[in-house]
């Protein structure tokens, strides 16, 4: 038998018919009225301050095994904890010749250029 063709992406076809119901995720169905509906349930929190104070929580991608121990900070690398944490800087305040001033200009100048765009046409 001949094969028909594919409608094209995002055809007319392709949307009467409604979204891929493979691709739709499925929502917990309850089992009556009023029933609170069964769901994923987040990971446990540590409140252990020791734990707290030599583990990295959470940093596991294993689904069982310990939590990884944290190092002496000897191993590692300086730059580390010479990283920015905070609000990210303005840019009078960082060096004309640094990377990260040029690279926060270009972003100041095309959230410039996109409200000038969104504006008012002439």
């Amino acid at each position: 038998p001949p094969s028909r063709p594919l409608p094209a992406r995002g055809s007319a076809l392709r949307s009467a018919t409604g979204p891929d119901p493979a691709l739709v995720p499925t929502a917990a169905k309850s089992k009556g009225k009023n029933v609170p509906k069964e769901g994923l349930e987040g990971p446990e929190v540590c409140t252990d301050p020791t734990m707290l104070a030599t583990h990295a929580m959470g940093v596991n991608y294993f689904k069982e095994g310990p939590e990884v121990a944290l190092k002496p900070e000897s191993e590692y690398p300086d730059w580390l904890f010479k990283i920015h944490l905070g609000p990210p800087k303005k840019l009078e305040e960082l060096d004309p010749n640094s990377i990260e001033y040029w690279r926060r200009l270009r972003k100041y100048n095309t959230w410039q250029r996109n409200r000038l765009k969104k504006g008012k046409k002439l």
